[in-house]
């Protein structure tokens, strides 16, 4: 039987865990990246502004956390949304589509009691390394 490879993927460049996991795990080629909050890096707080700004920085910190895996957006292939209040889905739709321009991953959205920090959206991934070739079944 041959052994899985396990690495894990850190950046100073993202916001490090509030808790005892990683910022993403790493396995053979599949990518597993925690879910990101709105927070900067440098502080450790949400960023200000709402929905809107605290999305484009769960984003900009999956986009650090993707590129010290070697990687970049056309690389995720599945998402999951969590919102503090799904009325806000419309905007969060509006930033993730700035990100994900083309070759859309799955994805799945959920409104949630509370998200840590008092968040109000956060954004976790699957992606894998290596290049992807879009095909049409």
């Amino acid at each position: 039987m041959s052994s899985l490879i396990r690495k894990v993927i850190s950046t100073a460049k993202a916001p490090a865990a509030i808790g005892p996991y990683s910022q993403a795990v790493l396995v053979n080629r599949t990518i597993y990246i925690s879910g990101q909050l709105g927070m900067d890096p440098a502080s450790g707080q949400l960023v200000p502004g709402g929905v809107a700004e605290e999305a484009k920085q769960a984003l900009t910190n999956m986009g650090e956390i993707l590129k010290a895996a070697g990687c970049d957006f056309t690389n995720v292939v599945k998402t999951t949304v969590l919102l503090a209040d799904i009325n806000d889905f419309n905007t969060v739709n509006d930033i993730y589509k700035q990100y994900f321009q083309s070759s859309f991953p799955a994805r799945a959205a959920y409104q949630v009691a509370a998200l840590p920090k008092g968040g109000r959206v956060e954004i976790e991934a699957v992606a894998v390394q290596g290049p992807l070739v879009t095909a049409s079944l």
